[in-house]
């Protein structure tokens, strides 16, 4: 359930970010090659490994690495982990945002961009009790390394039990706070979120995370992403893989999938049009 953190929370489905944390529900080898177009997909990996193979390119992400695919008019792509880790039983944890793309973008040619862990700004709270992953956007005056085409930023936070942050947030952003890990509030009224839960800010410049006293015994810190956009605020018509701006839009993107003007799946050692080789 959400919890909305101010007096205004963000409902403008034709925001940045397109609905918002878009869940995976995947097998354990990963997905089979599928379509996309009109939007980005965002993957962020914080332990384990995830390769992406696509009709443009592709590549291996780890520990702490993201990537960041614009579909754009469209193209096929593949994900999962590595066979070894599926074998072995590894530890596997991330998440996907989709990014909607305004309607000038949608049909702009594919591209793909890793961020790899060393590449992000490292921030700390004055007190060392929070540290941020600046991954793409701009943070008080440091940038993260991720391109996008509006203005968005994406943080990862970890606050020790106690430790509270207030980060300066564009007036002009919506504002929304995922828990990953732990408890905590969100907030100058310390509204009370926990693992699976999105906070939505209401307008203000600043966004407020404090780490409850106490945490779980396995999670020891509170972990948040903080994402925040420039609203789009375009008609939004989304299906399947498909974001667009309407229904007709939607349509076509079908009709050219079917006929194959959306890629090809390369040859890849190790991978098939189902997924992973066992």
């Amino acid at each position: 359930m959400d919890v909305h953190a101010g007096h205004h929370p963000w409902s403008d489905h034709g925001g940045t970010l397109a609905d918002f944390l878009v869940p995976q529900l995947v097998s354990p080898k990963g997905t089979p090659w599928h379509p996309h177009r009109g939007f980005k997909t965002v993957t962020y990996i914080i332990d384990g490994v995830f390769d992406h193979q696509d009709s443009n390119g592709g590549g291996t992400i780890t520990n702490g690495d993201t990537q960041w695919m614009t579909a754009g008019s469209g193209l096929l792509h593949i994900e999962a982990p590595p066979e070894q880790l599926v074998m072995s039983g590894g530890l596997f944890h991330g998440l996907q945002l989709w990014v909607n793309l305004p309607a000038r973008d949608k049909m702009m040619a594919p591209r793909y961009q890793d961020i790899r862990s060393g590449s992000v700004q490292l921030l700390t709270s004055p007190d060392g009790g929070a540290l941020m992953r600046v991954i793409a956007g701009e943070l008080d005056g440091h940038d993260g390394p991720g391109i996008t085409h509006t203005p968005i930023t994406m943080v990862h936070a970890t606050l020790a039990p106690g430790a509270e942050v207030t980060l300066p947030w564009r007036e002009d952003f919506n504002g929304l706070a995922y828990v990953m890990a732990g408890r905590g509030s969100v907030g100058a009224e310390r509204r009370p979120i926990h693992l699976g839960q999105t906070a939505v800010f209401g307008a203000g410049g600043s966004l407020t995370v404090r780490a409850d006293e106490q945490q779980d015994a396995h999670t020891p810190d509170l972990e948040v992403v903080l994402l925040g956009g420039q609203p789009i605020r375009e008609p939004m018509a989304h299906y399947g893989p498909f974001v667009m701006n309407t229904r007709e839009e939607l349509q076509q993107a079908f009709e050219d999938f079917q006929k194959g003007r959306l890629g090809t799946v390369p040859a890849v050692h190790g991978m098939s049009a189902a997924g992973p080789d066992a």
